[in-house]
């Protein structure tokens, strides 16, 4: 096991909610040496588990969240900022249980988030969140790569 996990969330059939998918997918067909790769879905607290009996010494959790930016902006989302109740995501918890629960086990847990165009059913993937995809993937690649704060 590489000691440094991405944990994607997000819902393909829900447009650019699907950004964390899309990288999982793209991680999977062109790996990387210093990451693997773990795909929460929607629910990504059902994976605890996995990451749990991983025991990764980082984990980087990356989904699409409404920053009130302009969409495919990417910013590493601060702990203090994971209260925000304007930080929107469409999951069935909050990414503040998730991160939290994770720090109880893996040393650094880092939130990245994709602004989104559009989440709603059924919607493609917008170019701008395909394109911050990518660029999340050549920052990954970068390893050292150092992710704008929001």
């Amino acid at each position: 096991m590489k000691k440094k996990l991405v944990l994607t969330v997000g819902n393909p059939m829900m447009g650019d909610d699907a950004a964390g998918s899309l990288l999982a997918q793209r991680l999977r067909r062109a790996p990387l040496e210093a990451w693997d790769v773990l795909d929460g879905g929607s629910m990504p607290e059902n994976v605890l588990y996995s990451i749990r009996e991983l025991a990764p010494e980082q984990v980087l959790v990356i989904d699409a969240a409404d920053m009130d930016l302009v969409p495919g902006e990417v910013r590493l989302i601060g702990a203090e900022k994971l209260e925000d109740p304007f930080l929107m995501t469409t999951h069935t918890l909050p990414l503040s249980y998730l991160v939290q629960s994770l720090r109880e086990f893996v040393p650094q847990v880092d939130l990245v988030g994709i602004q989104p165009q559009v989440v709603a059913w059924g919607y493609p993937v917008s170019n701008e969140v395909r394109q911050a995809v990518d660029q999340v993937y050549e920052g990954l690649k970068q390893d050292g790569f150092v992710w704008a704060s929001l």
